[in-house]
């Protein structure tokens, strides 16, 4: 890797400060993937912003009837959050199961999302949940947020400061994956609220996507029968050495039916 500069600000004014003073800088939140395409040489910035010192970014708070994450908290944080377990705890069980322990002691939903992979697990489920994206300056609706493969709304100057959730009735997630990494091969989140049900698919090659013909039959009744028949189309899925298209639209089926039967006996 080439040199770079290492900051560590202790507030969200300093970091802004950072990313606007024209040197080419990078936010470094969990570094999970960060710090691989550096050392891959894929990556060469100037300085490294390092968000692990800031207060405001690593609590959760519950406000007028949300609950709202702090971007700079763990996968494994969340996974164990009594509030998180408390309010969705399809979310902390999908939270649990992101990569291994150690990836899950330093990864963030903050940098997952920033990231948006179109094998990570975040995306997925913070789209069924229709989640809102909190920023420096504004809120992204979470339709809004994902534009694409590896791509945000979010401006090069923007910081992600948390992520606002509503209480869904019943939210669950699975993924298959591949087995070195635990990346989502194909992952399926559904979420089911009193006005209807979000349906979320990754492992696309768009990035996580929402799926409007099953959220229809499942808004009509929440059951993984009313599934029989539906397709994913083979040409929006990823391709490589571990699965084909063909392969991960059908398992995308496969998985939307077992993720609203799980969703039915968790609520029991």
């Amino acid at each position: 890797m080439q040199d770079f500069d290492y900051c560590r600000p202790t507030n969200v004014a300093e970091v802004l400060a950072l990313l606007r003073d024209g040197v080419d800088s990078k936010l470094l939140a969990g570094g999970q993937s960060l710090l691989a395409s550096m050392k891959l040489g894929l990556m060469a910035p100037a300085r490294l912003i390092a968000l692990d010192r800031i207060p405001a970014l690593r609590s959760s708070s519950e406000e007028q009837g949300r609950l709202c994450l702090g971007a700079m908290q763990t996968h494994g944080e969340l996974a164990a959050s009594p509030a998180l377990q408390a309010w969705v705890p399809g979310l902390a069980q999908m939270a649990g199961h992101i990569a291994d322990a150690q990836v899950r002691a330093m990864g963030t939903v903050g940098g997952s999302l920033a990231n948006a992979d179109p094998a990570a697990c975040w995306p997925a489920g913070v789209l069924a949940l229709g989640a809102t994206l909190i920023t420096d300056r504004r809120e992204i609706a979470a339709d809004d947020f994902f534009t694409g493969l590896f791509g945000t709304a979010l401006e090069p100057d923007e910081l992600l400061c948390g992520i606002r959730l509503r209480q869904p009735r019943r939210m669950a997630y699975l993924k298959f994956e591949q087995p070195a990494s635990r990346f989502a091969l194909v992952g399926v989140a559904v979420a089911q609220f009193d006005d209807g049900v979000r349906v979320a698919l990754t492992g696309t090659s768009q990035g996580a996507i929402r799926l409007p013909a099953f959220e229809q039959a499942l808004s009509r009744r929440f059951d993984p029968a009313v599934l029989q028949g539906l397709r994913v189309d083979e040409n929006i899925m990823s391709a490589d050495l571990h699965a084909g298209a063909d392969y991960r639209a059908h398992l995308a089926v496969v998985l939307a039916s077992r993720v609203v039967q799980q969703a039915l006996e968790a609520s029991e």
